[in-house]
């Protein structure tokens, strides 16, 4: 009989910040009972991933598995978390579990993406615990920027897990539970195996910022602004929301909250009774004739997304409300490493309106839902692992959490997306691979990392394409020249001559000179055609495009 094993497998969210889905597995060597903590997404870019709306985690491994998945758990509503959960859940038909209000947010991404929001159970705190296979699970609850969040204890018949989930130190988050200690360091004296600890802010030496830090510099600034102010913050950062609505309240100002992801969350979080005491809110239409000095616009857009409102309104109006000169323009959030240029088209656009745009550069705007260092070390203290592996992460980050657990006397090990880590025993280590990669929601469907659509648009917006088009007889004589169409390339060649020309030329040439046995194979002609093509571009303006090339043979009756 083969011997038990417990196992971890990283799908995503090990060596990026983003598209979080942890497996973990106990039994015998490829017969393991499986659940998997998180299903989120991450967010596409125009220079990896051009047109790409979302980009999800490839579960092809866990999918050919799914008769050995008990469950999906997911730890908080944030989308990095829970964002793929609708996406991808139809192809491992599992239940899934949440506490309320994240469960709230998960049925909602099941209704969106037409799956049955039923399949979503809420589930308690501990002591409430979920049986699964050979795992018992318990929710216990953690600060971090949105409500709801927890973290998870994982029995299994060779010892005790935690996954800390995304956490901060604050024990005065504004809204959501606070960071209490004595629950974490009651935990630990149970006796813990090993800890699965967020990394995010591993490199921040200085100990983390409550939320409640910043109600006097938000509220001197919604005193002080002599226009109407927008904010843009995480739409589920439901504290922040609270913080700068009832800033503006006492200020003498109407708020206004706009943009789709910022209304479903208050909705769901006034539902889940979480957000209590918010000030009256304001629709746009009524905005309109509040007096500027009297309004406060709390929009979407804190990463520059295109389609949100804090980009709509760089771009001149968004739901009949503009910007001008002398409005100040607020981001309470920090950047995302890779959204650096979408935001600051946003805020060069808004620059040049004469708006005064605010960022947390002097650290009085916003707080991370992260723990730095410090906090990190003192949960490593409270709950006294055997060993800590790094979790949701860049490589760096996670290599940096894993030398300041050795250095502290824990063992620890960077898992990398794809690497199956053994933790039987008391000395885990690396004993597998499984391919990993990304699935990119493409409009309404979704396509594979090795499809080859997304090369093939970074090749067409690097190079440019031409699309040639020949018709041959049923003698395999060319029916007129080969013509050309070109996109995305200069039009003009070296000495002014039209390029479609140029190429138009040079493959009536071709053709011209070709021999039957090239005429009659498909393969080699379009080779021919290709090449040519990919010449004269290179020779004429310096570019190698993406080639297409349609042959059509008339037939014989």
């Amino acid at each position: 009989m083969s011997k038990d094993r417990l196992i971890y497998l990283p799908l995503g969210g090990a060596g990026e910040v983003g598209m979080n889905a942890y497996v973990f597995g106990y039994g015998p060597k490829g017969r393991e009972r499986l659940i998997l903590v998180d299903l989120g997404v991450t967010f596409a870019d125009m220079d990896s991933s051009p047109g790409v709306d979302l980009i999800l985690p490839d579960i092809t491994w866990l999918e050919e598995r799914r008769d050995r998945l008990e469950a999906i758990i997911i730890t908080h509503a944030h989308e990095d978390h829970v964002g793929a959960v609708g996406l991808l859940w139809d192809r491992l038909k599992v239940p899934v579990y949440a506490r309320d209000f994240t469960a709230r947010i998960a049925r909602l991404k099941m209704q969106d993406a037409g799956q049955d929001p039923k399949q979503v159970i809420t589930v308690g705190k501990a002591p409430e615990a979920l049986e699964l296979g050979p795992f018992r699970v318990q929710f216990f609850p953690v600060a971090h920027s949105l409500p709801e969040a927890s973290g998870l204890i994982i029995d299994t018949p060779d010892g005790r897990i935690v996954h800390s989930g995304d956490f901060k130190a604050d024990e005065t988050p504004g809204v959501g539970e606070p960071h209490d200690p004595k629950l974490l360091a009651e935990i630990g004296r149970t006796g813990v195996k090993a800890l699965f600890c967020d990394s995010t802010n591993v490199m921040n030496l200085h100990e983390g910022r409550s939320e409640a830090t910043l109600n006097t510099p938000v509220a001197e600034l919604m005193r002080s602004a002599k226009g109407m102010v927008v904010a843009t913050t995480f739409a589920s950062n439901v504290a922040r929301l609270k913080t700068l609505a009832v800033a503006a309240q006492e200020a003498g100002r109407s708020v206004c909250l706009m943009g789709r992801a910022m209304l479903r969350m208050t909705q769901v979080a006034r539902e889940a009774g979480i957000l209590t005491d918010f000030p009256p809110t304001i629709s746009p239409e009524e905005a309109k004739s509040i007096p500027r000095e009297n309004l406060l616009l709390i929009v979407t857009g804190s990463q520059g997304e295109r389609r949100a409102a804090s980009s709509q309104l760089a771009r001149g109006n968004y739901m009949g409300l503009s910007m001008k000169e002398g409005d100040t323009f607020l981001f309470s959030s920090m950047t995302i490493p890779g959204n650096e240029r979408e935001v600051g088209r946003v805020v060069n656009a808004l620059s040049e309106m004469g708006v005064d745009v605010l960022d947390n550069s002097a650290r009085l705007y916003h707080v991370s839902g992260h723990a730095n260092r410090p906090d990190l070390v003192a949960m490593h203290d409270l709950i006294a692992p055997q060993m800590l592996i790094p979790i949701h992460g860049e490589h760096r980050m996670m290599r940096e959490h894993a030398k300041l657990a050795l250095a502290r006397g824990m063992r620890s090990l960077v898992v990398p997306n794809g690497s199956v880590l053994d933790l039987t025993g008391d000395v885990p280590g690396l004993v597998d691979e499984v391919p990993t990669g990304r699935t990119y929601l493409d409009g309404s469907r979704m396509i594979g990392a090795m499809d080859g659509i997304i090369r093939d648009r970074i090749r067409m917006a690097i190079g440019g394409h031409v699309f040639v088009t020949l018709i041959l007889d049923e003698e395999n004589e060319a029916l007129g020249a080969p013509w050309a169409e070109i996109a995305g390339l200069r039009s003009e060649g070296r000495g002014g001559k039209m390029l479609n020309e140029l190429i138009e030329s040079e493959l009536e040439e071709f053709v011209s000179r070709a021999g039957h046995k090239v005429l009659a194979d498909d393969d080699k002609l379009n080779d021919g055609l290709r090449r040519v093509v990919r010449q004269v571009v290179m020779e004429e303006i310096g570019k190698k495009p993406e080639v297409t090339i349609v042959v059509s043979r008339l037939l014989n009756d």
